[in-house]
């Protein structure tokens, strides 16, 4: 199977200005503080007394050093670079996640698809103009809703199966040794809750953001937040000119975190080819993503 570009969890691309070249001291610090400014520090949420901060590495070059989110319950998030040690605790997060997206887009997309609606809604009225039965008419929506649940499922299995043998199989050599290119994690206790990645494309000087997850138990604490900052800190930082998010996710609360974060939403489309799709006929009766794309201008080109 041909797996192409990692991008079922989100696709952020970062376009890049044309100088490269390290900031001046002076100049990262401006970037920096107007960064700070664009994204103002997460809350602290009440709870019980704070616990000892999880302690990261010292703070690296670029986006290389650790930073906190906003602490869940009175504890640090600290966002660190990964470690191979962390290699499966952070394919669980990602394997995890892509899962809670076979109900998702089997059940709740398919109000995001309106032709699929009148085509199951006009198989309910040609059963029943043949067959005359209310009780084999109600069957229908069930079967077709069993069909839209096991195509959605073999399509983000086949996904998720590309992306384990791929990126996901050895994140130390795909994110942590090509120049531009990086894998954060959010680490609270000890234990990671959180992923994100970002890898750079020469060819057309952009780098995208991908692999953002959390660990369904973390999620609310603004972790996915401090995650996506930690990437537009980097943008800032490397001297990129602006974000551009692409994603398949159809929870309400996915798009308000990246709107939250600056970006604009810039279009979608329903002719997306996901990794993993076979493009048969009972497949694109049963199976159906919107691509959404957003855009995040970081300064005037």
């Amino acid at each position: 199977m041909h797996c192409g570009p990692p991008d079922m969890v989100c696709e952020t691309k970062i376009v890049a200005a044309e100088d490269h070249a390290a900031l001046p001291g002076a100049k990262k610090d401006s970037l920096l503080n107007a960064a700070g400014a664009m994204w103002p520090p997460l809350p602290a949420a009440p709870g019980p007394a704070a616990a000892p901060p999880a302690q990261g590495p010292p703070a690296g070059g670029g986006a290389g050093g650790a930073g906190s989110a906003g602490p869940p319950g009175g504890r640090d998030v600290c966002i660190r670079e990964f470690r191979a040690a962390e290699q499966e605790a952070a394919r669980r997060i990602f394997y995890d996640g892509i899962l809670e997206r076979i109900p998702n887009t089997a059940f709740r997309g398919l109000r995001q698809h309106p032709r699929a609606q009148l085509f199951y809604a006009l198989l309910a009225a040609f059963c029943f103009a043949v067959t005359r039965s209310l009780l084999l008419t109600c069957l229908v929506p069930v079967g077709l809703l069993a069909l839209r649940y096991y195509y959605s499922r073999r399509v983000i299995l086949a996904y998720l199966d590309c992306a384990l043998h791929t990126d996901m199989a050895d994140i130390e050599q795909y994110y942590m040794k090509p120049p531009g290119s990086s894998f954060w994690v959010a680490v609270l206790d000890g234990n990671v809750v959180g992923i994100v990645a970002a890898r750079a494309h020469e060819e057309d000087n952009t780098v995208e953001l991908l692999r953002m997850s959390v660990d369904s138990r973390f999620r609310g604490k603004g972790i996915a937040k401090a995650l996506g900052r930690k990437v537009l800190e980097f943008a800032v930082v490397h001297n990129y000119s602006a974000v551009v998010l692409g994603t398949t996710a159809v929870k309400v609360a996915a798009h308000k975190l990246y709107e939250s974060l600056g970006f604009r939403h810039m279009g979608a489309s329903d002719h997306y080819v996901l990794p993993g799709m076979t493009l048969s006929l009972a497949e694109r009766l049963f199976f159906q993503v919107r691509y959404h794309r957003y855009r995040l201008q970081l300064r005037e080109e």
